[in-house]
């Protein structure tokens, strides 16, 4: 991470979504499959995570399979989640 010039703070997101990853699989995140990736993403919707957030972990996961472990096959049906948009607030003259 440090060889991509990685923000200190994006190393730190990263290595705690890896890990969080982790304590969800029960096990090493080298051996995690497509269909664990999937769970995962399910788990974080169904309690609550929101869309920034999840897309945070997308990004963080998506880093450790395709450069850490070279395993980008994984990632595949990983999509990042529409983010809505929110009106401003219109203040009157």
């Amino acid at each position: 991470m440090r060889m991509r010039q990685l923000a200190p703070r994006t190393q730190d997101i990263y290595l705690r979504i890896v890990r969080e990853f982790a304590r969800f699989l029960g096990r090493s995140p080298d051996t995690a499959t497509v269909e664990d990736l999937r769970r995962y993403q399910l788990y974080l919707v169904d309690h609550g995570t929101s869309a920034v957030s999840l897309n945070h972990a997308i990004t963080g996961l998506k880093f450790f399979f395709t450069v850490t472990l070279d395993r980008p096959e994984l990632m595949v049906r990983m999509q990042p989640v529409r983010v809505p948009r929110i009106l401003p607030v219109v203040l009157s003259p």
